[in-house]
């Protein structure tokens, strides 16, 4: 197997959603930031890319939890 065939497979294993789910949580700090920085700056504009990257990133992260849970149904050892 080449790192390349490994690095797939670990996006896809337990650990690697986890860590995606991570990072997405410092994701969300910054879009926390940029909607604080927008309603100061009475920026609509900004705001409202900052409200469109949060829905992204609160799909996104749904995304991996449903993929989490089907990894998991798959463990014949969680029932």
């Amino acid at each position: 197997m080449s790192k390349l065939e490994k690095a797939k497979g670990f996006k896809h294993s337990k650990p690697g959603l986890w860590l995606s789910i991570g990072t997405s949580a410092f994701g969300a700090i910054s879009i926390a930031k940029d909607v604080k920085k927008a309603r100061g700056e009475n920026d609509t504009l900004k705001l409202i890319n900052a409200l469109v990257g949060a829905a992204a990133l609160v799909t996104g992260t749904a995304l991996l939890v449903r993929e989490l849970r089907r990894l998991g149904d798959d463990d014949v050892l969680l029932g």
